[in-house]
């Protein structure tokens, strides 16, 4: 009798996905192992080593080529949403071994959400104030707080995310600019915002939010040389990539007082070591990339996977395929 296929799931830190779709099927056709850490080098090389195939939630199991080129069984590959930019796709590819996604879900709506969480978080000092409250405290001189209402907003990128940002803060009343690559006038006023250079809305933004892809061409766009443009008085928000930002410059930027403060939600290593400053640098507020996580968009990434590994099993057209560019 012929063994059973062995599939791993890689990357289930909220232990979710096993509440969002049934698994009866596939637990009967493989032998299926749920990981719920971060798993790198020898640690994910031991787990994923006899894999059949592999199923990653995001990025969250870095896979270069060197580590694709050790696993010999390896059949199918898939990750949840849209792209990642940790696996080595080129290596899969080269050894026909077959890619699939899964629908993203709601993301982009609960970036945008968690985006005017830290805006509001960061500008209205509400983890100060809650900490003054539980040590006693009613109020300080932390407690004059500023307002949004009438100040600039700028935008790094007027995309899916990005223009949902600008319309929250044109309802707030705050004047929206934006800036891209690729930025026209046209289509800033689409979202009833305007054209501005970098420069422009870096030195004049009361709020800087950033929703870039991290490409050739934006990473680490925000550094020292930008960072020193900023206003005083100014908040930086980054729920896109860590890879836009220089975070040393950043730390030392805060510490200089420009930008007065920061939101972070992204992270060049993630799960943020225990050890790393940020998780304790003055004015800088942040969170364990919570952009995309909520209960629709995993219900969205179960099914993906259990449609896919089903699919997979049975011979049949994965769905979702995903063929690199």
């Amino acid at each position: 009798m012929a063994s059973l296929p062995n599939i791993v799931i890689l990357g289930d830190y909220e232990r979710a996905l096993r509440r969002f779709s049934n698994w009866e099927k596939l637990e009967k056709q493989a032998n299926l192992s749920f990981h719920h850490d971060a798993l790198r080098d020898e640690a994910l090389y031991e787990v994923i080593k006899d894999a059949d195939a592999i199923a990653i939630v995001r990025d969250r199991a870095p896979l270069n080529e060197a580590m694709i080129a050790r696993l010999p069984k390896l059949k199918f590959l898939m990750f949840t949403g849209e792209r990642n930019g940790t696996l080595d796709a080129a290596a899969l590819v080269s050894r026909n071994i077959p890619m699939a996604c899964s629908p993203g879900g709601p993301s982009k709506e609960t970036t945008a959400e968690l985006t005017w969480a830290l805006i509001l978080g960061a500008s209205k000092r509400l983890i100060e104030e809650n900490k003054l409250i539980a040590s006693g405290g009613w109020r300080d001189e932390l407690s004059l707080l500023p307002m949004l209402s009438g100040e600039r907003l700028g935008i790094m990128g007027l995309g899916a995310i990005g223009s949902r940002v600008a319309r929250v803060g044109a309802a707030f009343g705050m004047e929206v600019v934006a800036w891209s690559p690729r930025m026209t006038p046209e289509r800033a006023a689409a979202e009833n915002a305007k054209s501005v250079s970098l420069d422009e809305l870096l030195s004049t933004s009361k709020v800087v939010s950033m929703h870039l892809v991290a490409g050739p061409g934006t990473k680490g766009i925000i550094s020292a040389d930008q960072l020193a443009l900023m206003r005083p008085d100014s908040i930086l928000i980054n729920t896109s990539r860590a890879a836009l930002i220089n975070m040393t410059d950043l730390q030392k930027a805060l510490k200089a007082g420009k930008p007065s403060q920061a939101a972070v939600d992204v992270f060049d290593v993630e799960p943020l070591p225990e050890n790393d400053p940020l998780r304790n640098t003055p004015n800088l507020l942040v969170t364990p990339h919570l952009g995309f996580i909520a209960e629709p968009i995993f219900e969205a990434f179960s099914k993906g996977i259990t449609e896919a590994l089903e699919a997979w099993l049975d011979n049949k057209p994965v769905p979702h395929p995903f063929k690199p560019q």
